[in-house]
């Protein structure tokens, strides 16, 4: 019993290492290919000629689309235009598009007048405060310089005492005289009160009327026949006053000759 066991342990490794021999030096070939079907006698699974007729090739591959030339339009001779097909992926203006393209008209409308309106807004306040400006520089032009000693207020009240007192002299004449007398008097009192103001509103009157010719020429010849006027009258002014002189030097001498004769 004890031998057999002995026997069992050593012959364990033995046969172990038989195995492994045997299976190293086993003169099989490893193939680097797969094998073909003389090794295998079973048939597979796909025949080869089907096998061809489900893979695609070249030839069995459809053609690819040839793209035809697009032709030039040729030019519509006819007066009604028809309106260009749209194609089927263009989208579609919906309710909300519409009423946003309403709305923007409507505010640039709104911007385009009130800009306008702004416009004409800032232009009439600046011929205004032009208007403003010139007004104020002209009145104050018309006031006489520091320099010349002039004074407005009892100038003015002078001149207004004038023409009252022409008002006066006039009052039981005709209409013509009731007008004219307060303003030949006030405007001789100006001239003499208010020299130098008088001068600075004739020049603005002046200013003014050459901008309407016929005015201007006319204001010229009424100038012309007035200075001709004093100037006559300065003349026969000097005359009377020389004749008047010689009178009474004649008077003079001849009182003297009388006294002499009778003395």
């Amino acid at each position: 019993m004890a031998a057999r066991l002995l026997f069992q342990r050593r012959a364990a490794p033995l046969t172990a290492a038989v195995l492994v021999g045997s299976i190293a030096f086993s003169p099989a070939v490893a193939h680097a290919e797969s094998p073909n079907g003389r090794q295998f006698p079973r048939k597979p699974i796909y025949d080869d000629d089907n096998l061809d007729d489900l893979l695609p090739t070249s030839n069995t591959l459809p053609a690819p689309p040839q793209t035809k030339a697009v032709e030039p339009a040729a030019p519509s001779t006819s007066l009604i235009t028809l309106p260009e097909p749209t194609s089927p992926t263009a989208k579609k203006e919906t309710p909300t598009d519409l009423l946003a393209l309403r709305i923007r008209s409507a505010r640039l409308y709104l911007y385009r007048h009130s800009c306008a309106l702004e416009d004409a807004v800032n232009s009439s306040l600046s011929r205004a405060f032009d208007f403003e400006q010139s007004f104020t520089s002209t009145i104050s032009g018309l006031a006489p310089d520091r320099a010349s000693g002039e004074k407005l207020m009892p100038g003015a009240i002078y001149v207004l005492v004038a023409g009252m007192a022409g008002s006066i002299v006039a009052r039981n004449r005709n209409v013509l005289l009731r007008t004219a007398t307060p303003l030949a008097l006030g405007i001789t009192a100006a001239w003499t009160v208010l020299p130098v103001t008088m001068t600075n509103v004739s020049e603005l009157l002046w200013y003014y009327e050459k901008k309407v010719p016929a005015v201007a020429e006319a204001h010229l010849q009424v100038r012309e026949g007035l200075e001709k006027g004093v100037y006559m009258a300065k003349v026969h002014a000097e005359l009377a006053q020389r004749k008047i002189e010689e009178g009474v030097r004649e008077v003079r001498e001849g009182l003297e000759g009388w006294v002499r004769k009778g003395k």
